[in-house]
């Protein structure tokens, strides 16, 4: 078994892609994306196609990774999240293929 760092991210759909992005140029080897169909947080609850533009629909990143990764991408994901609805989390995990991640 080995360690690892699981990365979830919660990104307004318009920064999806430079998120990927982000993930990508840091050498993450995988990671899965998936609408995020509801949800509350500051106060406010939404929904999936509420807005007419899908402006505002939630992407949902899911991606595992080693220690020295996840420093590559903190940063730029914490200045994406600044500018843009969001949310990260980080959390210790273990694997059976090291290979993978």
């Amino acid at each position: 078994m080995f360690a690892k760092k699981r990365l979830e991210l919660s990104i307004e759909k318009p920064a999806f892609k430079r998120a990927c992005r982000i993930l990508e140029d840091a050498g993450v080897k995988g990671y899965t994306a998936f609408s995020a169909f509801a949800g509350y947080g500051g106060g406010m609850r939404w929904q999936k196609g509420t807005d007419l533009s899908a402006s505002q629909d939630m992407i949902m990143i899911i991606s595992v990774m080693d220690q020295d990764v996840i420093e590559k991408v903190i940063d730029a994901l914490e200045n994406l999240i600044g500018s843009h609805i969001g949310l990260l989390n980080i959390s210790d995990v273990t694997v059976l293929r090291d290979e993978k991640f």
